[in-house]
């Protein structure tokens, strides 16, 4: 499937104004619910409902989400940061056990 066929198929997020993502105490990411943004509010907002939190699980099922662009964020570190940040997630969990989770606080309209 592709990126577009798998956003179709996300619930909606009409609601949701922004998602915060926290390390711990320290915001690392906000994503906007504005246009270049709202594929990867949509992911990490179905990833949320799902799992609660973006753990490794999560960064693994999100990368399936992201479909082609994933390849892509490989090939081009920095591209994509918001993958990015599902793969350093990933990377972390298998090699540190103090690893941590990201939190995410909805930001609703």
């Amino acid at each position: 499937m592709q990126f577009s066929e798998i956003l179709a198929a996300l619930p909606t997020i009409d609601h949701v104004a922004a998602l915060e993502l926290f390390d711990g105490d320290t915001l690392v990411a906000r994503l906007e619910n504005r246009p270049g943004t709202v594929g990867s509010v949509r992911v990490y907002h179905a990833l949320l409902k799902k799992f609660g939190e973006i753990n490794a699980a999560a960064a693994t099922e999100g990368l399936a989400m992201y479909a082609e662009h994933t390849a892509d964020a490989r090939a081009f570190p920095g591209k994509h940061p918001n993958i990015d940040r599902l793969l350093t997630l990933i990377d972390n969990a298998s090699g540190d056990a103090d690893s941590q989770n990201l939190t995410v606080t909805l930001i609703t309209r």
